[in-house]
């Protein structure tokens, strides 16, 4: 088998896995695009809860993503669930599950790092969860990552000790991103997330990636989904988005 074949193989059972999990939670992946054109970031929400189901994507005018109501008379407790998910600070383009997106966006306008940001927060005060943070950022400017991936969590349900691991890809390869997301199924209390983040695909259209990630999710569970596509070349960042 081909390298390239090795790589479909694992990309195609993490994906088989990733659609056998009832509730892997939200989710990040980045990559690039088969075409070698543009990086690409996905990003979805996931909710058991009513508050939690109580939301939707909204893109605003600068580029960002923010979560919002979709009924506000319904929405119960704020604090873990609105959120920007994205935004652009300069030439970095930033993916998370939290707040500690404007963390990030705050350190690089500084002058500072991803990974100096995510040293100065923790895991998601939602015990007996606590939902770990995914974090993902591309910089188009930055020699030595195409992108990088950060969780942080507690150590086998430990909220005494917070472990923070940084994943950097030195180069992107074309068709394929790297997924992590929030929890390993689903359960009470909700198991985080193990391992490294899984390789899987990615495709030119935006519109065939949001509909593949959609597809896998689990229909009862699933909320919001976006694909961002920035182009290595510097032009407009463009985002897709779909609401249940």
């Amino acid at each position: 088998m081909t390298h390239r074949g090795t790589l479909a193989a694992a990309a195609e059972a993490n994906v088989a896995a990733l659609r056998q999990n009832r509730y892997p939670g939200r989710g990040i992946v980045i990559g690039m695009t088969p075409d070698g054109r543009r990086m690409a970031q996905v990003y979805w929400i996931m909710g058991r809860s009513e508050n939690s189901r109580n939301r939707i994507f909204v893109a605003e005018p600068d580029g960002s993503v923010r979560t919002a109501a979709r009924d506000p008379a319904k929405l119960a407790d704020p604090s873990l669930i609105i959120y920007y998910p994205v935004r652009q600070a300069g030439d970095a383009h930033i993916v998370t599950n939290g707040d500690q997106t404007d963390t990030i966006a705050g350190a690089i306008a500084a002058g500072g790092a991803f990974e100096d940001a995510l040293r100065t927060r923790t895991f998601e005060p939602d015990a007996p969860n606590y939902t770990p943070r995914i974090s993902g950022i591309v910089r188009l400017g930055d020699p030595a990552a195409a992108y990088r991936l950060a969780i942080l969590k507690t150590n086998l349900g430990d909220p005494s000790q917070t472990q923070r691991h940084f994943f950097t890809y030195e180069r992107a390869l074309a068709g394929f991103g790297h997924l992590i997301h929030t929890y390993a199924g689903d359960g009470n209390p909700l198991p985080s997330f193990e391992g490294e983040p899984r390789l899987v695909p990615l495709f030119d259209d935006a519109e065939e990636t949001l509909e593949f990630y959609w597809r896998l999710l689990d229909e009862e569970n699933r909320i919001s989904l976006l694909v961002k596509t920035i182009p290595l070349d510097g032009g407009r960042a463009e985002i897709k988005i779909r609401n249940k």
